[in-house]
Parts: C-alpha cells; sequence; structure tokens
C-alpha cells in the first residue's frame, strides 16, 4: 500500500519542511509515502469561500485515481488515539487497497464533491492548527503508528 499525502498550499516555514522531511525520511523504512502539495488558487481574493473550494475540488480530484481510498482531514472527523490510528492504518493495509490518500483541505476546507468522493474523515484534534503545522502532526502520526505496529520504542505506551 502506498501513503499519499495531499494538501493545499505550499508550507513557507522552513524549520516546518525540515521536521517535514526527516518524518517522510523515516517513513520509507515501513511504507511507501508521498507528500503532494496542490498550488495555491490563483486570484483567489476575487472568489467566494464556495468558489475557491470547488476550484481546490476540482484540483484534488486531478491528484486521484479512481482506486484509491480517500480519506480528509477535517474538524467534523473521527478522532483516534495513535495506537487505535495504527489499527486502523493496518485494516486498510490488510483490505488490500493500493492507496490511502489523506488531505489537508485549504482555508475553508472541502467542496460538497470531495465530501462525497471520499470515504472518511479523520480529524486530530477539537483544536484548530494551521494547515502548515497540520501536515507536520500527520505526517509524525503515520510515522508513530508504524513504529506501535513494529513494536518499536518510539511510542512509549
Amino acid at each position: 500500500m502506498t501513503i499519499r499525502l495531499l494538501a493545499i498550499g505550499k508550507t513557507d516555514n522552513k524549520e516546518l519542511q525540515q521536521l517535514i522531511a526527516a518524518y517522510q525520511n523515516r517513513l520509507k523504512h515501513y511504507i511507501k509515502f508521498e507528500l503532494e502539495i496542490i498550488p495555491d488558487i490563483k486570484n483567489a481574493k476575487n472568489m467566494s469561500e464556495a468558489q475557491q473550494k470547488e476550484k481546490e475540488g476540482e484540483q484534488i480530484l486531478k491528484k486521484l485515481n479512481a482506486t484509491d481510498v480517500l480519506v480528509l482531514l477535517d474538524e467534523k472527523g473521527m478522532q483516534y488515539s495513535s495506537v487505535d490510528f495504527s489499527n486502523y492504518l493496518q485494516k486498510k493495509m490488510n483490505s488490500g487497497i493500493k492507496q490511502l490518500v489523506f488531505v489537508i483541505g485549504g482555508p475553508y476546507g472541502f467542496s460538497d464533491s470531495i465530501y462525497q468522493k471520499s470515504q472518511g474523515k479523520i480529524s486530530l484534534s477539537k483544536m484548530t492548527f494551521s494547515h502548515q503545522m497540520v501536515r507536520l502532526f500527520v505526517v509524525e502520526q503515520i510515522y508513530r503508528a508504524f513504529t506501535i505496529l513494529k513494536n518499536e520504542p518510539y511510542h512509549h505506551r
């Protein structure tokens, strides 16, 4: 299985980029992982929230294959402990899917077409985080999940 993380807009913060890259590098030992940045929508300032979500949704859909399992990082999603999330990933791997795609949307969330296409929603917290921070948290939690599954000491239970 491949895990892909799609995110709208670039990460400007160099320290965050370095941390994300460090976890991406660690993940190579466990699973094929890809992070893909979808560029910010041009002229978004001249669009309504709904128009911006639609344009972002179109960009997300272009990046998906027909067999991808799409999971949204959404404030209304299911919350997991790290151990529960590792079990969630194990079940996805056991189900034989080729590619699991997590998506971090733009500032206003997702279009209806993306919600309809998704096969799940996950919330990292009841708190709100910057979309750039969420990238780091997701990559770190995926890494943590694999260390849990392998009984490695990174996650101290």
